[in-house]
């Protein structure tokens, strides 16, 4: 777009941010010629010495949470660039375990702006770049890579990674990547190298992920045949070959996450002793997964925004239920209408008791009443998130659950609102 003016590298993290949403024609635009032109320029495409990406179509934080917690057990200096963030777009870049100051971010964005001479960037490759820029200049040991949308037309698909991770598989953002899974398998395989390790943690994926991975020459690591794992009582075990842990703390963050990540591990040359799988196993937490953030009435966040998320959610809530003997489940939801809402609210219905459906704002917003055409009964609609929720806890029991669930506006919302509320 002609007539922006860039800040400053002094100016405002929030110059920038409104500076970079109106640079360029989409918000989302996939190709990787022009990101990677400029990160050419940069010197950013091997950021560091090991670089771990990760794609999939639920689980991609929960793994590279689990895979920084485990590392910073090891030592090393550890960078993760995550994507979309709750509150704040700090979230998105951590070194070891820290977001960097907002100052941080803005002489970065400067960089780029710096790199990019008049190749026009979307907001999602000005991040990436300037994260990429964020972890060289810290000279980090290790970066780990959450792919935005995808993978083979994702701008975190111009760094040389060493290691590929795709965590799971499932029909989602069908508007850019269509409804068909081969498609969406290929698309998610897009990351993978030829010769170096590919790791895949959904059971039996379609076929166009293994044939992608023989066809370039990966070398494919799939659960259930090259590693594998169980839960055995209150701990769990973990298997390739002739490598067999055993007694491993559950996570807080979903088994078969955790597992995909040790197969990443596993073959990415890193010094890694069973203590710090351990350690960072019983560590590795992730905001809004699973996020406990009150004890009465029980109140969870989960940013659970498709059916393939939203069944797992249900799977653990029914656990708790059972476990800790909890009453009723209050469940607040709102969602963006180029999501699978039927079917979302479907793997939810036998679960949640009393439902308060809200609005989201925004282009891709779904309105309480989109939501509310997939309930039974009467239920009331909510202007907002936060609206819903302070109507959730003051219907909830004591021994009652309030659930917050349907998209990281929602979960970010909700959470920015407890966080206000308690100061």
């Amino acid at each position: 777009m002609s007539g922006l003016t860039a800040p400053q590298a002094t100016a405002p993290l929030s110059s920038w941010l409104t500076y970079l949403e109106n640079l360029h024609t989409s918000a989302i635009d996939l190709g990787l010629d022009r990101a990677l032109a400029v990160a050419q320029r940069a010197q950013l495409t091997k950021p560091a010495q090991r670089v771990i990406t990760v794609a999939g179509t639920n689980g991609k934080g929960s793994t590279c949470a689990i895979l920084e917690a485990i590392l910073l057990d090891a030592g090393y200096k550890v960078g993760v660039y995550n994507s979309p963030h709750l509150i704040r777009y700090n979230e998105r870049v951590r070194i070891n375990g820290q977001e960097l100051a907002d100052s941080e971010h803005s002489q970065a964005f400067a960089a780029i702006e710096q790199y990019r001479g008049d190749t026009s960037l979307s907001l999602f490759e000005f991040g990436t770049l300037a994260s990429l820029q964020l972890f060289k200049q810290h000279q980090v040991d290790v970066v780990i890579l959450e792919v935005g949308l995808g993978g083979r037309l994702d701008a975190t698909n111009i760094v040389e990674h060493d290691v590929a991770v795709i965590t799971s598989l499932a029909v989602d953002h069908v508007d850019w990547l269509g409804d068909d899974i081969e498609v969406i398998g290929y698309e998610k395989a897009g990351i993978f190298r030829s010769e170096k390790p590919a790791v895949c943690g959904q059971p039996n994926p379609p076929a166009s992920v293994p044939a992608h991975a023989d066809d370039i020459g990966a070398q494919l690591y799939q659960v259930g045949y090259q590693f594998d794992y169980q839960q055995e009582g209150s701990s769990w075990r973990w298997h390739c070959g002739a490598f067999d842990l055993q007694n491993l703390p559950l996570p807080s963050l979903p088994l078969p996450n955790a597992a995909t990540a040790l197969m990443a591990l596993g073959v990415a040359e890193l010094e890694i002793s069973d203590e710090n799988i351990a350690a960072g196993l019983s560590k590795a937490s992730l905001p809004g997964r699973m996020e406990r953030v009150s004890s009465s009435p029980l109140t969870i966040l989960d940013v659970a925004h498709n059916p393939h998320s939203a069944h797992y959610f249900a799977e653990q809530l029914s656990i708790i239920k059972q476990r800790e003997s909890k009453g009723r489940i209050h469940g607040v939801v709102a969602m963006l209408h180029d999501k699978d809402i039927a079917a979302t609210i479907a793997e939810m219905t036998g679960i949640v008791d009393a439902w308060y459906p809200a609005s989201l704002e925004g282009p891709r917003a779904a309105k309480a009443e989109e939501i509310i055409a997939y309930l039974d009964g009467d239920v009331p609609a909510y202007r907002t998130p936060e609206q819903a929720y302070e109507a959730a806890v003051t219907q909830a029991g004591g021994e009652d659950m309030v659930i917050v669930f349907g998209s990281f506006y929602t979960v970010g919302q909700v959470s920015s609102h407890i966080s206000s509320s308690q100061e």
